[in-house]
């Protein structure tokens, strides 16, 4: 078939969550189906991947700038979400426009709500399918972290904002995947939240998968970190990765640390957010930035941990650490969307006590620690690439059959 992939970022390199999705997808379809790229990037000059070779065509885009007055004017104002805004770029959607008339695609797969306006720009007699990739039921998320922060902290204005931006992506969700021929969700938990929306929608399935030869652990070399060390890794102004390592470090840390005073918590990731500068005071707490590769601090860890307090969809740093081998403590919402049994692949804890006392069980166990690295991997594998990228080409038959 014919593909025609319109992503978020320039799918190179695969560091985080929608560049991982995007960049394994194409590359396990390269080898089946003719592949054109159209994404948004720093730069208009096209960064040297593998994609050069792996797709027929590749164009970027700068990405549009808004201010924060913009943004604040377009939340009290536009009856768009902060979401539906963000990317829309009339330079982006004239590429789109001359790619469609001048070639014959299959399927055009928009991967995520940030490009899902451009699905009303399609040409109404266009042949193109359309798959729209939703990497979240993003209403949901919105709601969930509205929630939080009014319990919290009453009506602030990030309670404010989410709640706002809730009700706007209700409908904006709901006539984005109305337009498309087939929705993908990650989880059947998004696929349902989806459907609450639109009870017709044609979806699929598709979960978020791993390169399991990439993150198998005879091919990393674990960084030498203290014997009980405990590893987050996240993009780091992420909200709900924030609000996961504040609660970690306040309610949890100082029980671990109280059994375990020699344990270290690294957090790793890039861009941390101004929020968490103040755990830089503590020494037992490493915040580390953005690093060239995840797998060491994870394959060094003696646990990984997941105390995420909101969000969707499903999370890669579940199946990564799991791949490696690393014992996980989650809450229940980190691990979401994945059917791992607590107590045989991981471990699951919602409040501070128990997942302290988890962390506790789990680092001062080896034996325990070695069971749940062996169970996790095993579960790891059945959600390789190579294994979901077949539910793809099902839901583009799907689309293009009368």
């Amino acid at each position: 078939m014919r593909l025609l992939f319109l992503t978020p970022q320039f799918p190179y390199p695969p560091h985080k969550g929608t560049t991982l999705r995007n960049y394994n997808l194409i590359a396990q379809l390269a080898a089946r189906h003719t592949i054109d790229v159209l994404s948004f990037h720093d730069t208009t000059a096209l960064p040297a991947s593998p994609l050069d070779e792996l797709c027929r065509r590749l164009a970027v885009v700068p990405a549009p700038a808004r201010s924060l007055s913009r943004r604040a004017l377009d939340t009290l104002l536009s009856p768009w979400p902060d979401m539906g805004l963000r990317l829309w770029s009339p330079r982006f959607r004239d590429q789109l426009l001359s790619w469609l008339a001048a070639g014959q695609y299959d399927v055009v797969q928009i991967e995520g709500i940030e490009l899902a306006r451009y699905a009303f720009s399609l040409p109404p007699r266009s042949s193109a399918r359309l798959i729209f990739d939703a990497h979240n039921a993003e209403y949901l998320l919105q709601e969930r972290i509205a929630r939080a922060e009014r319990a919290a902290r009453g009506w602030s204005i990030g309670a404010i904002y989410s709640t706002l931006q809730a009700r706007k992506l209700r409908g904006f969700e709901r006539h984005s995947c109305q337009r498309a021929d087939v929705v993908a969700a990650v989880s059947a938990a998004d696929a349902t939240a989806l459907r609450q929306l639109a009870p017709t929608l044609n979806v699929h399935v598709i979960p978020n998968g791993i390169d399991t030869t990439f993150y198998d652990r005879s091919q990393v070399t674990p960084l030498d970190l203290p014997p009980r060390s405990l590893v987050f890794t996240g993009t780091l102004d992420f909200r709900p990765n924030v609000e996961a390592v504040l609660w970690f470090a306040d309610r949890v840390w100082p029980r671990i640390r109280a059994a375990l005073p020699e344990a270290q918590f690294f957090v790793v990731g890039q861009r941390p957010h101004a929020r968490l500068d103040r755990l830089r005071a503590d020494p037992s707490i490493v915040i580390t930035g953005a690093v060239e590769d995840t797998r060491p601090y994870i394959a060094g860890a003696a646990a990984y941990v997941i105390p995420l307090q909101m969000g969707g969809g499903t999370r890669f740093k579940l199946l990564e650490a799991l791949a490696l081998r690393v014992p996980v403590i989650s809450t229940t919402l980190g691990a979401e969307g994945f059917d791992a049994v607590a107590g045989r692949e991981l471990v699951l804890a919602d409040d501070a006590t128990q997942f302290a006392e988890a962390v506790i069980e789990v680092v001062g166990n080896p034996a325990k620690s070695r069971a749940l690295g062996q169970a996790g991997r095993t579960f790891a594998e059945r959600y390789d690439w190579r294994l979901i990228v077949p539910l793809f080409e099902a839901a583009y038959r799907a689309a293009v059959s009368p």
